[in-house]
């Protein structure tokens, strides 16, 4: 199964979203340390619910330790970005990938956009700026399951 990677998110309440999604779709997220937020947070948890205790949850405390352990497992890694060029939709995933999301105010520094094996955007109106965090993971984690067969 792909899983997710949460690169020091910002806003608690999509955090919990991605967790509830992660839980239904059986798919792990990795958090990358910092958090803009306390793990514990009460925001966290109503935005997830009773999901995000059965959600697999892998928590790094930096980005070094999360490319390092990337780096062991040989996964590939799918940053979902508005500064790309490949469609979504065009891209051939495979069971093994890591759908890398940014934080919610800025992204991800330019450092980790060029480490990224490959970056993806989903198209919008002209005009428009990004779509919520937590609507963007599950179009993204719907086209990769949809293609790998994995749910």
């Amino acid at each position: 199964m792909p899983d997710i990677a949460l690169y020091q998110p910002d806003i608690p309440q999509n955090t919990g979203t991605i967790l509830r999604l992660a839980a239904c779709m059986d798919v792990s997220v990795h958090l990358i340390e910092p958090a803009g937020f306390p793990l514990s947070d009460h925001s966290l948890k109503r935005a997830g619910m009773d999901y995000v205790e059965r959600a697999k949850l892998v928590r790094h405390e930096s980005w070094e330790v999360f490319q390092s352990w990337q780096q062991k497992e040989e996964r590939r890694l799918l940053l979902l970005s508005t500064k790309a060029a490949h469609v979504y939709t065009e891209f051939e995933y495979s069971k093994s990938d890591i759908l890398l999301m940014g934080r919610e105010s800025s992204g991800v520094p330019q450092e980790v956009h060029d480490y990224a094996d490959h970056r993806l955007i989903i198209p919008m109106k002209n005009g428009m700026r990004s779509l919520n965090i937590a609507v963007s993971t599950g179009m993204v984690l719907g086209e990769a399951l949809r293609q790998t067969g994995s749910f």
